[in-house]
């Protein structure tokens, strides 16, 4: 049993790797490119206002079918547009800002040149996953003329957020995947706030 006095962890020890810090971006610190930072920042915006849209169209939804006894179609599908948007978006801001799942167990044993040749690897790997998805978008895209049932909004609408979601992808990856050859080359220098050394 534990003494009712004693000091409660630091988590950062835990969730922090310090070896993954030159390949953030941050954007309170202003770490990594402008660019990359303001497109973040706009993406988590554009995602808080279509998880508002989101829990609007469901919510008339469910008054209609509840009160009004009648369902409102343009609703779901409505709602169905907006999720789409909502998870690639959320997607692309997730990986800026290195939330997705990972397993780091390995890099955080690592040496610092070790471990960026594996971030390297990684990042090369995700550029070139996120080619064919952005290459497989724009074939979906050309060859899509339909428009939503209900609605009439054309699916390359729904369509471009996997391309502009990949494309973003790639681009950070890209950036770390460079980070990562310049830590490898000289691991003590850390980048400075627009991402350049």
């Amino acid at each position: 049993m534990d003494k009712p006095n004693t000091p409660i962890p630091d988590t950062a020890a835990f969730f922090d790797d310090p070896q993954r810090e030159p390949l953030e971006i941050d954007t309170e610190q202003r770490r990594g490119p402008a660019l990359f930072r303001w497109l973040t920042l706009a993406m988590e915006h554009a995602i808080a206002a279509l998880l508002v849209a989101l829990i609007v169209s469901v919510s008339a939804n469910v008054l209609g079918r509840a009160v009004l006894n009648h369902s409102l179609p343009w609703a779901d599908e409505l709602a169905r547009m907006l999720f789409i948007w909502l998870i690639f978006l959320g997607a692309a801001a997730a990986f800026a800002r290195y939330e997705h799942i990972a397993v780091d167990i390995l890099v955080r044993r690592l040496k610092p040149r070790a471990a960026h040749a594996l971030y390297l690897f990684q990042h090369l790997v995700i550029t070139a996953l996120m080619g064919v998805i952005v290459w497989g978008g724009f074939l979906v895209m050309s060859r899509a003329s339909g428009r939503t049932a209900i609605l009439g909004v054309p699916w390359n609408i729904v369509n471009v957020s996997l391309v502009l979601c990949a494309a973003f992808i790639a681009a950070v990856a890209i950036w770390r995947a460079w980070q990562s050859i310049l830590q490898i080359r000289s691991p003590n220098v850390m980048p400075t706030a627009d991402g350049d050394r």
